[in-house]
């Protein structure tokens, strides 16, 4: 895919036109295989009692604390899952004071360090795959036994081939990936949920 946008458009109307054909080619190009598997993925270390940490930076940032608002509040309501899930991100003083003392590069590795055990699951949200925080925290979470998930865009970066599932967006729009990446976020979230409903609420009748 080329990169977007190449060239100026008449209004705002006709550039959404071109936006969103690009968004849903992004989403036509997500392999469904890798989706599949971070549902099993999740699906099993969540029965298991193991905990979700996600991580990004920027408008990943955000996805990555509105994940964990989707797959715990979201996936529990309703249903009989009650997963465990945190944010490397969420609080501030914390990632502050480790950026300034240890080094960008630490951000989301060194609270993973203390946080996580043989057997959890990082979620890894990137649209360059590149970033250095990024990478070392795919590189401690695979030499800590914690199995990995990376979001990724662009050409996928390091972060593609270091994650044990790589759910890759072909695109070279910062907006694009990240709307196709929140949409992958809500996917797996409301599977869980949809698909592991309590004896009292059925499909059709409660909202997510």
């Amino acid at each position: 895919m080329s990169f977007f946008p190449d060239r100026r458009y008449a209004d705002a109307g006709a550039y959404a036109e071109a936006y969103f054909d690009l968004v849903a080619q992004g989403a036509a190009a997500v392999d469904r295989s890798a989706v599949a598997g971070a549902g099993r993925l999740l699906l099993e270390r969540i029965k298991a009692g193991r905990s979700l940490f996600s991580c990004g930076n920027g408008g990943s940032a955000a996805i990555a604390n509105h994940l964990v608002c989707d797959c715990l509040k979201g996936v529990r309501t309703g249903g009989v899952l009650k997963p465990k899930v945190h944010s490397l991100i969420s609080t501030i003083e914390l990632t502050t004071a480790i950026v300034n003392d240890l080094g960008v590069e630490h951000m989301f590795s060194y609270p993973l360090e203390s946080l996580a055990s043989d057997g959890d699951v990082l979620i890894a949200i990137s649209s360059s795959g590149e970033s250095a925080n990024i990478v070392r925290v795919l590189e401690t979470a695979r030499d800590m036994g914690v199995t990995s998930i990376a979001l990724t865009g662009f050409g996928g970066g390091a972060a593609a081939q270091i994650a044990d599932v790589s759910i890759h967006v072909p695109v070279h729009n910062y907006g694009v990936v990240e709307d196709v990446h929140q949409s992958i976020m809500h996917v797996l979230a409301q599977y869980l949920r949809h698909d592991h409903l309590n004896a009292e609420t059925r499909l059709g009748q409660t909202r997510f």
